[in-house]
């Protein structure tokens, strides 16, 4: 028997001792729990005659909970024998990367090979199929759930709940929840969330006054059923009667007014909180820097800043990206890229956020820089992307460059054009003049035009004096809003430079009569 001087060094030679599997799974365990996935691995591949079934699905567990889901996979392949337990774990690794293609093929794997899901693996398949091509399974999974009795549970019917909410299959959830053989507090949240879902805000509202009993969860997922509902006033209510607060409830309450565009209210509880002894975390600091961008209170997001700094909190990306965003909708680029620079594993939220910051402050030929170096590091872009990107091109003025990027969109990466690509080409085109490339862009679209596009239509009309455009432009822009006054000012404006008056006179007239107020300076794209 070897001589143990802690949890895993041994005298003996490598491969020569043996360890019982009782000794060998609390060792693994041991490591994983200190997060060393390696010593845990080595100790697991050392020792091949002490494991058991607990020590694989142990070494998978270890796997996917640091997000390696190909170690975790190889090992599921060489398993000498699977329990659902083993089955449950790779489906949650498949879930935990929002791979619903691949937790599928495995869950039916798992029913080839003979071995029955339990509520666990009914509860994780709904999770990830939710919001995904998959969802149309739901039904066929409740059906499956109800020939094993897992219905009954409170786990399986709390996830069918959530499932069928977000289908908006009201009647459908109300049964689900009916079923549940013994109702907890979990399940009572789930229905309360399920008609907040689909905007029954009064069933919400009546199902949470009869709650049997209610938690901290259920005060917040009525304040966050009020805020997706665009109730922010009645969210706010219910938030000041809570008797107890924990960070998610000052969080969500926090966000939602950042949702609403209602920026001050934001930070100004935010002050409340620290006041309160509730220590933020990065979603907080997120929702604040998102805020201070909106309201483009540079001295308060260098506040927020130095709180994120002292709470200690280690630098991650997410609050990372939320300062980039805060320095760049600030106008202070300089700061924003220096911490942009300082994120160790940017994503593509971050690149996106240097380069709409350096578009939207003029700077075109530095986010065009970005781009360039985000693609030669391998990340691919998305229609978030492409509207910074475009809109670089817009502020530069470089119309070829532009032209390339909308078109590599589809034929490159795959991404269909939406309004706001088609808004930022007609603007680069119409700053331009090249009113006749605009015209065929808007005459070939796929959908009808919105207010914005033509009036970034409008707007570079106005910018060289094209009359005959303009009041096409106009007209459209009032047939969509009968009433905007852009319609009316910048016509205003091009008639005046042609001497027009008694037009000018006429629209002036016009506006005074339909109490049109003019528009203050603002920008049609970003």
């Amino acid at each position: 028997m070897c001589q143990l001087l802690s949890r895993t060094t041994c005298f003996c030679p490598r491969n020569m001792c043996t360890v019982t599997s009782a000794k060998l799974n609390y060792m693994i365990d041991a490591h994983i729990q200190d997060n060393n996935i390696n010593q845990a691995r080595e100790l697991f591949d050392d020792n091949p005659s002490s494991r058991n079934l607990v020590s694989w699905n142990m070494m998978m567990t270890g796997h996917v909970k640091h997000y390696q889901i190909e170690h975790a996979h190889k090992l599921f392949d060489q398993m000498p024998l699977k329990d659902t337990v083993s089955w449950n774990i790779m489906l949650s690794g498949f879930s935990r990367i929002t791979d619903s293609d691949g937790l599928y093929r495995h869950f039916l794997q798992m029913g080839r090979s003979g071995v029955s899901p339990d509520d666990y693996t009914i509860s994780t398949l709904l999770r990830t199929v939710i919001s995904t091509k998959l969802d149309v399974l739901v039904p066929q999974v409740h059906a499956l759930a109800l020939h094993l009795a897992l219905n009954l549970s409170v786990f399986v019917g709390s996830s069918l709940i959530r499932a069928y909410a977000s289908l908006r299959e009201e009647e459908a959830f109300k049964r689900a929840f009916d079923d549940i053989l013994v109702k907890d507090v979990t399940s009572w949240n789930a229905l309360v969330s399920g008609y907040m879902e689909v905007g029954s805000m009064d069933d919400a509202q009546t199902n949470f006054d009869v709650m049997p009993q209610r938690n901290i969860i259920s005060w917040t997922t009525l304040v966050n059923g009020y805020i997706r509902n665009k109730k922010i006033n009645k969210a706010r209510s219910v938030f000041n009667k809570m008797s107890e607060r924990n960070v998610v409830s000052w969080t969500v309450m926090i966000s939602g007014y950042v949702q609403n565009k209602r920026f001050m209210d934001a930070l100004k509880l935010f002050l409340l909180m620290f006041k309160s002894g509730t220590r933020p975390n990065h979603f907080t600091f997120s929702s604040v820097l998102d805020a201070c961008a909106g309201c483009s209170s540079l001295l308060m997001g260098m506040q927020v800043h130095l709180c994120v700094i002292k709470s200690g909190i280690p630098d991650d990306v997410i609050s990372l990206t939320s300062l980039v965003d805060m320095y760049a909708k600030c106008g202070d680029t300089d700061a924003a890229f220096l911490v942009f620079e300082s994120i160790p594993k940017k994503n593509l939220v971050s690149w996106n956020s240097i380069i709409g910051g350096f578009a939207s402050n003029g700077l075109g030929n530095r986010a065009l820089e970005k781009f360039d170096r985000m693609k030669r590091v391998g990340v691919k872009p998305d229609e978030v992307t492409f509207v910074n990107v475009l809109s670089a091109c817009v502020h530069a003025g470089l119309v070829e460059e532009g032209e390339k990027h909308f078109t590599s969109m589809l034929s490159k990466y795959g991404i269909e054009a939406e309004m706001e690509h088609y808004t930022c080409m007609v603007d680069l085109y119409g700053r331009a003049g090249q009113f006749d490339e605009a015209v065929k862009l808007i005459e070939n679209m796929p959908f009808e035009p919105d207010v914005v596009l033509w009036g970034a239509l409008l707007a570079a009309c106005g910018l060289h004096s094209n009359l005959e455009l303009a009041e096409y432009a106009a007209e459209r822009i009032r047939k969509l809003e009968r009433n905007h006054p852009v319609s009316y000012s910048i016509l205003s404006k091009i008639q005046g430079e042609k001497g027009i008056w008694s037009s000018v006179n006429e629209l002036r007239d016009l506006m005074n009569v339909k109490h049109i107020r003019k528009q203050k300076a603002s920008s049609w794209v970003l």
